[in-house]
């Protein structure tokens, strides 16, 4: 431990010494200490920092790794095409559709049944009686009152109902109707209505309704099997497809084709590279020093040799599924730093002549594709069990335990500060007085000896 020492000077000048230096210069020896705390939190912060980012790293790989593993994920994708879309056009593709040629032919076009009321000169017109609405197996009637005894209210009272059909008033050069159209599609939405109405307004004219269009069901045939369907929106006659249907065209047969999605799935691929790649580079990164020659936070840090052994490993593993038994030969390759590159002309050879085992590759159990998620997850910081996490939780612990003797430290320095600076003024004090009492006593052995100390 160095010594602090304190210049008294010439005593009898009274000058006395520099308390707050004194006191610093003390506390710089008691308060050593600290220094290599300091310097160690400093540590194991930029560990943290360094950690941290590599644990986001390999939480992107896990997600671009995820769009290829899950059931869900770009493999359940599927692209579709009409060779005739002005009778026929896909709207959508799900999970369960799977690649194939269909053929389908529309006899007829799906309707919807409506009617229509006669005219009436006036739209405020004052109307009574009833009107009967059988839609299906629902049968209801719906009685005017002043409340809904006009064209517009009565077609309001019918919209806020439970009737199965929406009404409106339309306008024409002769004067409104009310029109009624069926909430359901096909022939199970066939509208049948029975009015007892008379206009009050025009002499007790009675208002009949005509059918508009009645309600059918569109009549196909897929893959030579006739159906049909209640709604041109058809669902289910392709399994995982749904197709509109434009027009009737029953002596034009139309192909349906349905496609894997090479072009997502490349492009995972290539988003799973580029994560890895990430990973790799910063984990190298942590091997070396920085620009001023100092080595990187993680150097030499077990933890981080571990992530980079079982990432290299888990990428040679998983157990073949079909024709599929390494990663070269979906056109994946690791050079001699490490890194990934994808060849997209091998990956679309094998999708397109094995598909299915490439997507086992990715998904089944035991896959490469299942093994690498398993250690992915016990690497990264999401997993409370995975090695950045356990890392960052030990460098947490010990940063607390630096810091609480760092607040101690500087508690105890504190408390001697003020001790010591109490004690020193005293001293300090007891110094400055000492040119008085030299003077006192001068002058009193001058009076007691007759001799001037004041003179040679």
């Amino acid at each position: 431990m160095g010594t602090v020492g304190i210049n008294f000077g010439n005593l009898a000048t009274g000058n006395g010494f520099d308390v707050a230096t004194t006191v610093a210069s003390i506390q710089a020896i008691s308060g050593g200490v600290e220094t290599a705390w300091k310097a160690q939190l400093a540590s194991l912060q930029a560990q943290d920092t360094a950690f941290s980012s590599i644990g986001t790293d390999l939480s992107t790989l896990s997600t671009a790794l995820g769009t290829l593993t899950n059931f869900d994920g770009v493999f359940a994708s599927k692209l579709g095409s009409s060779s005739d879309t002005n009778v026929l056009a896909l709207s959508a593709a799900s999970a369960a559709a799977v690649a194939g040629s269909h053929t389908v032919t529309v006899t007829s076009l799906a309707s919807t049944s409506s009617n229509y009321s006669d005219r009436i000169t006036n739209a405020s017109d004052t109307l009574s009686g009833s009107l009967e609405i059988k839609v299906g197996s629902s049968d209801q009637t719906i009685t005017l009152d002043s409340s809904n005894n006009t064209l517009k209210t009565l077609a309001a009272a019918i919209n806020a109902g439970s009737y199965g059909v929406t009404a409106s008033v339309v306008q024409d050069t002769q004067g409104y109707r009310l029109s009624v159209v069926s909430q359901t599609s096909g022939a199970a939405g066939q509208i049948t209505l029975t009015p007892s109405l008379t206009d009050t307004t025009n002499s007790n004219t009675a208002i009949n309704f005509s059918v508009g269009q009645s309600g059918a069901d569109a009549v196909l045939n897929v893959d030579g099997l006739d159906t049909t369907s209640a709604s041109n929106t058809v669902t289910g006659a392709i399994p995982g497809v749904t197709f509109q249907l434009l027009a009737a065209a029953p002596t034009t047969p139309v192909q349906v084709q349905v496609t894997n999605d090479n072009s997502s799935i490349e492009t995972a691929f290539s988003s799973l590279v580029t994560a890895y790649n990430t990973v790799v580079t910063d984990i190298k990164t942590q091997e070396g020093k920085d620009s001023s020659g100092n080595a990187e936070p993680l150097f030499g840090n077990t933890t981080l040799a571990a992530i980079q052994t079982q990432i290299s490993q888990a990428m040679l593993g998983g157990s073949a599924v079909g024709g599929i038994a390494n990663i070269a030969q979906l056109g994946l390759s690791l050079g001699q730093d490490g890194t990934l590159t994808l060849t997209t002309s091998t990956l679309d050879a094998a999708l397109n002549s094995n598909f299915s085992d490439v997507m086992g590759f990715m998904q089944n159990q035991g896959s490469f594709g299942q093994n690498l998620t398993t250690t992915l997850n016990s690497l990264g910081s999401v997993s409370t069990k995975g090695a950045i996490y356990l890392a960052l939780q030990q460098n947490t612990a010990q940063e607390a335990s630096l810091n609480l003797n760092i607040t101690n430290e500087d508690a105890l320095l504190a408390t001697q500060k003020t001790a010591l600076t109490t004690e020193l003024n005293a001293a300090n004090q007891i110094l400055q007085s000492i040119p008085d009492q030299l003077s006192e006593i001068n002058q009193i052995y001058s009076a007691e000896t007759g001799y001037n100390t004041g003179t040679n």
